[in-house]
């Protein structure tokens, strides 16, 4: 499937709000970044066509809970490792992890599955949520990701969400080195 990127903000109000506020926060960043809409993508498996139209792999990104509910993450990782619980829970000391629910990532995040996103931390003022980076990603010149809807994606270059969007936000990720191996 061909696919149009469009560079920036498509101004357009009909537009999801958090969308709407991903792009504006990036423009007053002055961070270019180019988009491209497409049919609702809910798996890292569905952004095939998406990935080859920007010319990288977007990342995958997963909502991750400790089983009680008391700690929440965000981790962001290249989209073809095997994610692998046991090997994050012994890096980051938190056991038990499973998925965090659609009510939660609602809540925290304001995301809908299959819309999960860095971008979504802007929501969760609260800090509850921890950003969780595989060292991976800083290979790439570019990151990629939803902009809180999973029906268009963004491609920015990696520097500017390290050093300006996170910061912006008050994010400091936690760095681990994922191999997807038990």
């Amino acid at each position: 499937m061909d696919y149009e990127i469009r560079h920036g903000n498509p101004h357009d109000p009909r537009r999801l709000p958090e969308e709407q506020a991903t792009y504006a926060a990036l423009d007053a960043l002055g961070i270019e970044y180019d988009r491209v809409d497409h049919a609702p993508a809910f798996s890292i498996e569905a952004c095939a066509d998406v990935n080859r139209a920007l010319g990288f792999a977007i990342c995958k990104n997963l909502f991750l809970r400790t089983r009680n509910g008391s700690a929440y993450y965000l981790l962001l990782m290249p989209g073809d490792k095997p994610f692998k619980t046991k090997e994050l829970s012994a890096q980051i000391g938190a056991s038990r992890l499973s998925f965090g629910g659609a009510e939660e990532m609602q809540e925290m995040l304001h995301l809908t599955p299959g819309s999960v996103t860095v971008f979504g931390l802007a929501y969760d003022t609260a800090r509850r949520v921890t950003l969780l980076i595989d060292r991976e990603l800083l290979e790439s010149e570019y990151f990629g990701g939803h902009p809180c809807i999973n029906t268009s994606t963004v491609r920015l270059r990696t520097s500017d969400l390290l050093e300006k969007y996170l910061p912006s936000i008050g994010r400091q990720p936690i760095w681990v080195t994922l191999r997807g191996e038990a």
